[in-house]
């Protein structure tokens, strides 16, 4: 099965939004700056996750809001057959060129329409992954709408990896998000269009997983620091994530990015770099 990547309206985390005459350029600048800065971030959960359910030669994975492809790229990587799903089609667009061999594009199908489009031809998937943590999506109900519907796709047991950020005390990160919070107007929360952050609580994955009709099946959790080169980096690495959206429509960018480099400035180091140590969390749920 070769890779297949569709577009799909799954709830946005971190997907840009696209208005006004410049907001393509935008949206391709803000995808290459989460491609090339920020998407290894996830790097250690992806990893860790993979390792824990012996991802590999017949492993046939979905992913959901799979981005740019990292998530499937390390999965293909370890031999496993892979299809994403994402509602940003300039992302889907760089997935294409990294899981596509010489950027041939006869070898993946990028489908503009519902999540069934994404389903294997010879036999179902046997693992799900929504890496995107919780409390980054723009509605709870959106999620597990997707969530059903790709457990649908899956045989019977298979993993359903939902991901989410740790304990905010363990979360640096966490600080400088609230920057979106406050700028935003009315601060973000689960509402439609909302890409805003909010603090993880202590059951969330559980919540998510049981209002989607999955049992949970064991949890970890995994260190994802935040590194950057330097500062204008971290920025930019940040503002491609999409939690600033909210703020940005009502704020200059000018605005935000002063103070986002404000709330960065106490983690930069003597050698310029910004480093801030994260926690995430992960559940592995299966289908009923």
């Amino acid at each position: 099965m070769s890779p297949t990547l569709v577009r799909h309206q799954l709830p946005h985390s971190g997907s840009m939004r696209c208005d006004g005459p410049h907001a393509p350029a935008r949206s391709r600048e803000r995808t290459r700056d989460w491609a090339e800065i920020q998407e290894r971030m996830l790097v250690p959960l992806y990893e860790a996750t993979y390792d824990r359910l012996g991802v590999g030669p017949g492993t046939r994975l979905l992913g959901l809001g799979c981005g740019s492809g990292l998530a499937l790229l390390l999965a293909a990587a370890r031999g496993a057959q892979v299809s994403g799903v994402d509602a940003d089609e300039t992302r889907l667009e760089l997935a294409r060129e990294r899981l596509t061999p010489d950027g041939m594009p006869e070898h993946t199908r990028v489908v503009s329409g519902g999540l069934e489009a994404a389903a294997p031809g010879d036999a179902p998937f046997n693992v799900v992954t929504a890496f995107h943590p919780v409390g980054c999506v723009s509605t709870i109900e959106g999620l597990t709408t997707s969530l059903t519907a790709a457990a649908g796709l899956a045989e019977r047991g298979s993993a359903v990896v939902l991901g989410g950020w740790g304990p905010v005390e363990r979360c640096a990160t966490a600080g400088v998000l609230r920057v979106a919070q406050r700028l935003a107007d009315p601060p973000s929360d689960y509402v439609v269009g909302s890409t805003g952050w909010l603090p993880s609580g202590r059951d969330d994955l559980e919540d998510l997983a049981d209002r989607a009709g999955l049992r949970p099946d064991g949890s970890g959790r995994v260190t994802c620091p935040f590194g950057y080169a330097d500062m204008a980096s971290a920025v930019r690495g940040l503002l491609s994530t999409g939690l600033f959206d909210a703020a940005l429509e009502v704020a200059e960018q000018r605005q935000v990015e002063k103070e986002l480099a404000e709330a960065l400035h106490p983690h930069q180091r003597a050698d310029g770099t910004v480093w801030m140590p994260n926690v995430f969390r992960y559940l592995i749920a299966r289908t009923r």
